[in-house]
């Protein structure tokens, strides 16, 4: 695993040919057409089916709503176009998908769109960025590792933030891939960028994979020490520029003319950042359950914390299919690698795609407060660039014994743990894991006998070994792709299943829907918190207040400024029930106050008080 010629030192694994590294060397004639098959398929896998889904999040659905019909909710990532509060989480991956409602129109399709695009343009992206140090062949099983990921062909059909954020951290390591090249200051600032946006999209978490970003470029850029260190504190100026100046936006803008920053204590992104979805994500508390901070049986939540968490209950399913080869790939590469010189690039990409492996691996294992299964989406790149790497490198290297031996143990690993994984779903083609086991044994037997030594056969054995893989977590994929999921902890898998809130839009009924239509106040309605208001929004194509946010309990609207939509005419209807008083703030004060004003009425089930028609007591 080294770029150096063939050494005296058996740990060396030998030669990598100098046109599979550089870019100006010319291509083999079936990188393009294998590129493209790659991409389109990728696309026909994240494409089809796509509205099966409906407003999958309904959550984050309502804001997108809202975003198509006033520039301002657009811009902070408002629930409704009225601008009473924001979405939980920075506004970037809503802006993507509300530009493409006010272009095509908003549905289920143009609001899923832009995220099965950040998905081809992950793959393509990952596909470019291991090219570049390890040849087309390690960028494309990368790319192909990466795109039948089952989270990333969950995530990529989705609503949640993660996509655009994992085609914002895949686009940070290629840009610092290419800084590598000349010690490019342009193409770290890039990098620095990228990131800074991916805070606008989830905030700290896209700050993860900055350690691997910085320790690369610091190892292997061919300047002095002083150059790159100057290189990486201007990448950190972009990085705060980027990031900033919507935080600093949002501080200048009159609070009393904007909407209140939720999940937020203090009306602010910077505290929204650093409590709620910062520090208290990883050691619990401000209103993070879960993991190790209290539900951590519940797989929903992550489970129990501890080093093999990624293996366990909620999140094997979702991205470890491939962790044991990538964990075994990246040991063997730094050892091979450990007499390489300071600039080897595949020591560097090994630190790269390693560094973020395992520092994202390490934080989700033991983050105490709310985390989902979901999440290690951001982890698949990184799993994904290193058995490409490590794969083909290794194939290279195999005339040297440990070499032969580091490959099948890569390929056993995966069989294995595969099979393992397979079992938990044991009512879901049960031959596959039996199949699987057996072209395992095949190949590993294959390599450590040195069948591809034979005339032809290494070819084989080559594509035999990729597909035997990819077998399962493509297959997994598949079907995760080809299945329907809505709520706000979709899951992957046969079952289609989801967890959490967040799947009112169906749930409403007609004769409610009916009457929100015919109003023609700024707010058809009222009702406590986000997912009662999401499916009221939704299905009448209305405003609707969700009274505290996300759960119920931001202080937005407050009492005084609900009386006073009331007293200008503002709302028609407050729909009683919903999710109200969790949290830091509660939206009880207004349900009371309106119980106690108004006359309910019983509406398809639920209960409504019209509040045009004045209060019945002072």
């Amino acid at each position: 695993m080294s770029t150096a010629a063939v050494s005296s030192d058996p740990a060396r694994l030998g030669p990598v040919p100098a046109a599979a590294r550089t870019r100006t060397a010319g291509r083999p004639p079936w990188v393009r057409p294998s590129v493209a098959v790659l991409l389109v398929a990728t696309a026909a896998l994240y494409l089809w089916n796509l509205s099966a889904s409906g407003y999958a999040n309904d959550f984050y659905a309502m804001a997108v709503q809202a975003g198509t019909k006033s520039w301002e909710a657009l811009f902070f990532g408002s629930l409704d176009p009225g601008n009473v509060i924001t979405v939980d989480k920075p506004p970037a991956s809503l802006w993507l998908m509300a530009l493409s409602g006010r272009l095509l129109g908003f549905s289920s399709f143009s609001m899923l769109l832009p995220n099965a695009l950040c998905g081809v343009g992950s793959v393509a992206l990952l596909y470019a960025a291991v090219r570049r140090t390890s040849g087309p062949l390690a960028g494309l099983i990368a790319g192909a590792a990466l795109a039948l990921t089952p989270v990333a062909a969950l995530m990529f059909k989705f609503n949640n933030p993660d996509a655009l954020l994992v085609l914002l951290m895949v686009a940070g390591a290629y840009c610092t891939v290419r800084a590598l090249d000349r010690a490019s200051t342009g193409w770290l600032l890039l990098a620095g960028a990228a990131l800074g946006f991916g805070f606008l999209t989830k905030m700290l978490q896209a700050f993860l994979v900055l350690p691997a970003f910085a320790l690369v470029y610091l190892v292997a850029a061919p300047t002095g020490l002083g150059r790159r260190l100057l290189q990486l504190l201007g990448a950190a100026v972009a990085l705060v520029v980027a990031t900033g100046w919507w935080i600093v936006a949002v501080a200048w803008w009159p609070t009393e003319s904007r909407p209140y920053i939720g999940g937020s204590t203090d009306n602010t992104p910077l505290e929204l950042a650093f409590g709620y979805n910062g520090l208290g994500r990883i050691f619990g508390g401000d209103g993070n359950g879960g993991g190790g901070g209290g539900m951590g049986g519940n797989t929903m939540f992550g489970g129990e914390t501890g080093l093999f968490r990624m293996f366990g209950a909620a999140f094997g399913l979702e991205i470890s299919w491939l962790l044991p080869a990538a964990l075994i790939a990246l040991a063997a590469g730094l050892w091979f690698t450990r007499f390489a010189p300071r600039l080897d690039r595949t020591r560097a990409a090994l630190l790269l795609w390693g560094g973020w492996t395992v520092v994202t691996a390490l934080v989700f294992s033991f983050m105490s407060g709310t985390i989902h299964p979901y999440y290690t989406v951001a982890l698949a790149p990184g799993i994904a660039g290193l058995v490409g790497i490590g794969a083909v490198e290794l194939w290279r290297g195999r005339h040297n014994f440990a070499a032969r031996v580091v490959l099948a143990l890569m390929l056993a690993a995966t069989g294995v743990w595969d099979f393992i994984l397979l079992a938990r779903t044991p009512d879901w083609q049960p031959w596959l894991r039996w199949v699987l086991l057996v072209l395992t044994a095949l190949v590993v037997a294959g390599l450590l006998f040195g069948l591809d030594r034979i005339r032809r056969a290494g070819i084989v054995l080559a594509v035999a070994g990729v597909v035997t893989g990819l077998l399962a977590p493509a297959a997994y994929a598949v079907v995760t792709a080809s299945q329907g999921h809505t709520g706000s902890i979709p899951t992957s898998g046969p079952s289609g299943n989801s967890m959490g809130f967040g799947d009112r839009a169906g749930a409403e009924s007609a004769e409610l829907i009916a009457l929100l239509r015919q109003t023609t106040t700024k707010w058809s309605a009222a009702t406590n918190g986000s997912q009662s208001a999401a499916g009221l929004a939704l299905n009448s194509d209305t405003a609707v207040i969700a009274i505290g946010g996300f759960n119920g309990g931001d202080p937005a609207p407050t009492l005084a400024e609900f009386q006073q939509y009331v007293a200008r005419g503002e709302i028609t209807y407050y729909v009683s029930g919903g999710m109200g008083g969790m949290g830091r703030g509660g939206s009880g004060e207004i349900a009371q106050w309106v119980a106690e004003n108004f006359t309910a009425q019983t509406v398809g089930g639920s209960t409504v008080y019209d509040l045009t028609t004045g209060a019945t007591t002072g």
